[in-house]
């Protein structure tokens, strides 16, 4: 009977490997570099040779393993194609026959990186207990999983579930990093929460702890948490832009509970505060109950996940 199960979460530095049992308890986790350069060729070999390798170490058989799981930063359809993944130099790939190749023809299974992170929650994290869960990670930018019955939403071409370009703001002058204007990363990421800090205090001549030194969505939750009023501005700005965007997605999905990780996320359950209000206000009256929580595997989540795709 196969005992075990491999979780690979592929980052644009580093390979986060977990070797788990059947139930989910991680047995030993470890990382690799991602070898980006020409084209990311070396990414799936050098994955293919840490498996075994661990194999090797913890003496495990390939009638041991029920597969090996794998989130990338980039869109992978059902059949475990990747449809360009730019962190990691890769065009199109089929993720899923070269990597089973690679080791001898086990299971694979490929999903993209923020879905994955979703399952991961879902199964041992913030939402646990819960089959219809959106995840959500505020960090540089904002990522997100969609977990409908249980399943990750990846949509046509892996792309579904890509909440923080939902168009919040029409009036917007910079571009996103996706090349559109207003999109919800622009205001709800570690970034988004700076650029706000900055136009607040430049257009506002109000005393603020935040005059005194780095700005930043952690200095500017602190200076909530200190009652500085500036600062409780520019959290409800924050908390405008995410609640009508988190919203969208739950008059569309109606889930449970939102699990909200990543930097910006380490603020810890003031955030709901700032949130709910919106929410509350522009969500359909069916999807409006749904729960906020805190996502509790932090970077571990991605390896949980991807473990879980394969039980």
């Amino acid at each position: 009977m196969a005992n075990y199960v491999f979780g690979v979460d592929v980052g644009g530095t580093t390979v986060k490997l977990g070797l788990f049992d059947q139930s989910g308890t991680v047995i030993d986790k470890w990382e690799i570099p991602t070898r980006t350069e020409n084209g990311g060729e070396k990414i799936l070999p050098d994955i293919s040779v840490a498996i075994k390798a661990k194999m090797a170490e913890k003496s495990i058989t390939k009638e041991d393993v029920a597969g090996v799981g794998v989130g990338v930063p980039g869109p992978v359809d059902g059949n475990g194609i990747v449809h360009r993944a730019v962190n990691l130099g890769w065009a199109e790939i089929d993720l899923k026959k070269e990597l089973t190749a690679l080791l001898d023809g086990m299971r694979v299974e490929g999903g993209n990186d923020a879905n994955v992170a979703a399952l991961g929650e879902m199964w041992k994290g913030g939402g646990q207990g819960h089959k219809n869960l959106v995840a959500v990670t505020l960090g540089t930018g904002v990522g997100g999983g969609i977990i409908v019955n249980g399943e990750i939403m990846t949509g046509a071409t892996g792309a579904g579930g890509e909440i923080g370009h939902i168009h919040v703001e029409d009036h917007e002058t910079e571009a996103c990093g996706c090349g559109n204007y207003g999109c919800l990363e622009e205001y709800a990421s570690a970034t988004g929460i700076t650029r706000l800090a900055n136009r607040a205090l430049k257009a506002s001549d109000k005393d603020s702890v935040l005059r005194k030194g780095e700005v930043s969505a952690k200095t500017v939750f602190d200076a909530v948490k200190a009652g500085d009023e500036l600062a409780i501005e520019i959290a409800k700005q924050f908390g405008d832009y995410l609640g009508k965007g988190l919203g969208v997605i739950a008059s569309i999905v109606n889930p449970e509970i939102f699990v909200i990780g990543g930097g910006v996320s380490k603020a810890g359950e003031v955030l709901f505060e700032y949130i709910k209000p919106s929410f509350e206000k522009t969500t359909f009256h069916g999807s409006r109950n749904a729960i906020f929580a805190l996502a509790t595997l932090g970077n571990d989540a991605g390896i949980y996940g991807a473990a879980r795709m394969v039980l």
